[in-house]
């Protein structure tokens, strides 16, 4: 009996329910189309699962904590729920701190003013601003952009082992600050091998997992990293919300994030007119206010949404995406794809390019005005990175109606479309589309500047 070789395509999932699905927008050339969200880097569109669960509660509000009334005792329950939740989404280790925030940025931040007193951070070049910029009260080493991971992990092993000695004789506290996924390539970080270079260093490390959560299973001890940060937006859970999860030590040992009402624990007038304040040692001391309850119960619920779905299921809807997306640009010689570590590394649904003599306002312009379709231009905020990738120096954007960089000549900015767990098919086909019809055919409509964006002109 003779069997069939032939390659046989993998049974993928449909797009997880999503808001905004239904929603159709205006073309300037006439009519409505379906929008095409292809900005999940940005913010990913909320799961209808998250809508559902935040409505049902949303009857049952109230004050969270210290709440004698049935619904603030429910609210507090579904609150610390949450944040069980969220620790077993992380797999956090027994003795980790799991601490509510308002984004990646604020849990970053919130961390840098944690830090010990002379503490070291290494961080590359190639962060997100959010990673990149808190660390303004430490000494901060910045690293080269590596050209692979082998090269990320020899970068900072060389760095850590040259890191200045303290005048008691021995090394100082120290943090490496790195990211799972690229933002503007979408190329995953050898986080694993970076955390153990840290350790062997006899520093720590906070891994920024905003574009790796949502597409990739983050466990902080198979990791083995100290810290980890993330957003609720990027995670299908809107309402500005974030997590910080990590070692509590440096984190009791610091003055609250926001002084305040839930952060203490007992306050007393001192004879002298003054207070004495006894702080919380729980991840309370740093979520001082009314909490964000209901952000809070989205990031819960988006991440049993997640886990029930299956990230193999996902990865791999995600991975034949990817497949089409790449494909399909690589079709189009005008088009150039930005990449660290080359095509062959493994990535998420994050593809940022340059097409040869376009401006990327125009493009992006252009394919929300003529195809429905939503995607970024810029530089991401991660200037340091893209302009290496572009290879420029930071300069100004030209004018839309004008193409920026002549044939052969050095594009300012890029365009980033970006994808994930509820995108259908068909938006990344008509992307692929729209992208080939702009460059073999050019704009159908005219375009202008307007307060630094590049709009259709009426």
């Amino acid at each position: 009996m003779s069997v069939s070789t032939a390659a046989v395509a993998p049974s993928l999932c449909a797009p997880l329910p999503v808001l905004g699905g239904d929603v159709t927008v205006p073309l300037v050339t006439g009519g409505e189309v379906a929008y095409a969200a292809l900005d999940y880097a940005a913010s990913a569109p909320a799961l209808q699962r998250v809508w559902d669960d935040v409505a049902a509660y949303a009857p049952y509000y109230g004050s969270v904590h210290r709440g004698a009334g049935y619904l603030s005792q429910l609210s507090t329950d579904l609150f610390e729920n949450a944040r069980r939740t969220v620790a077993e989404f992380l797999d956090c280790r027994a003795d980790d701190q799991l601490v509510f925030t308002r984004s990646t940025t604020d849990s970053l931040n919130l961390l840098a003013a944690a830090l010990p007193a002379g503490c070291q951070v290494f961080v590359f070049e190639t962060e997100h601003h959010a990673s990149l910029l808190p660390w303004r009260d430490a000494r901060v080493t910045y690293l080269d952009a590596p050209r692979t991971p082998g090269q990320a992990v020899e970068t900072l092993e060389r760095a850590l082992a040259a890191r200045a000695v303290s005048i008691e004789g021995g090394h100082g506290p120290a943090l490496v600050c790195v990211t799972g996924a690229s933002n503007v390539t979408g190329e995953l970080w050898p986080v694993r091998e970076l955390a153990a270079a840290a350790h062997a260093h006899g520093a720590r490390i906070v891994l920024d997992a905003a574009q790796l959560a949502p597409h990739h299973p983050v466990s902080v001890r198979d990791l083995d990293v100290d810290w980890v940060a993330f957003s609720g937006h990027k995670l299908y859970a809107p309402f500005g919300s974030g997590v910080l999860a990590g070692r509590a030590d440096w984190l009791r040992a610091a003055d609250p994030y926001l002084a305040g009402g839930g952060a203490s624990r007992k306050v007393t007038r001192r004879e002298d007119g003054g207070v004495d304040v006894e702080w919380h040692d729980s991840a309370a001391r740093h979520e001082a206010g009314s909490p964000n309850v209901i952000g809070a119960y989205s990031i819960a619920s988006a991440c049993k949404a997640l886990t029930e779905a299956g990230f193999d299921t996902l990865v791999a809807r995600e991975r034949h995406l990817i497949a089409k997306v790449r494909e399909g640009l690589a079709d189009v010689p005008e088009v150039r794809i930005l990449s660290l570590f080359g095509d062959d590394a493994p990535r998420v649904g994050v593809i940022s390019f340059v097409v040869e003599g376009w401006n990327s306002s125009h493009f992006a312009a252009a394919l929300s005005a003529e195809y429905g379709i939503g995607v970024r231009d810029g530089l991401f905020c991660a200037h340091p990175l893209v302009r290496t990738l572009l290879g420029t120096a930071p300069e100004t954007q030209g004018e839309c109606g004008a193409p920026e960089a002549a044939p052969g000549e050095k594009s300012l900015n890029a365009i980033r479309v970006s994808f994930g767990a509820g995108t259908p098919d068909e938006h990344v086909d008509r992307f692929v589309h729209a992208v080939r019809e702009l460059v073999t055919q050019g704009a159908k409509w005219r375009y202008r500047t307007e307060d630094g964006r590049c709009v259709p002109a009426v």
